[in-house]
């Protein structure tokens, strides 16, 4: 009977220091959960406070006064655009619109000069 006795004993004692040692490491993590809901709220706070300075920064009256101030910027006069008559022709079409396939039409039409920014060729150099 002794012996049972110290068995549940000893059962007890452990039991009551894996329990101790349960609530410490919940006690630990309850802290660190604090801890990090404060850091949160903190950046949370400083996030609001930013977005109400970047608010006050962007407004257009402040963004106008600036580019005024630092800008040689002038206003449009209606003579600054030029008329119809200096506006280029259109491209000539280089494929033609029936064609079933237009890349073939672009290779097979050879002494068609298109611009595409190359080297120009051997014989042009």
């Amino acid at each position: 009977m002794r012996l049972l006795n110290f068995v549940v004993i000893v059962a007890l004692v452990l039991a009551a220091g894996y329990v101790y040692q349960v609530k410490f490491e919940s006690t630990l993590q309850a802290e660190r959960v604090a801890k990090l809901r404060s850091e949160i709220r903190r950046e949370r706070d400083t996030i609001a406070a930013l977005r109400a300075e970047w608010s006050k920064l962007d407004t257009p009256a402040r963004v106008q006064a600036l580019a005024q101030r630092h800008l040689p910027l002038k206003p449009v006069d209606a003579a600054q655009f030029d008329g119809l008559e200096r506006v280029p022709e259109r491209a000539l079409d280089v494929v033609p619109p029936v064609a079933a396939d237009p890349i073939a039409a672009i290779i097979g039409n050879g002494d068609l000069a298109l611009p595409t920014g190359g080297l120009p060729a051997r014989g042009n150099r």
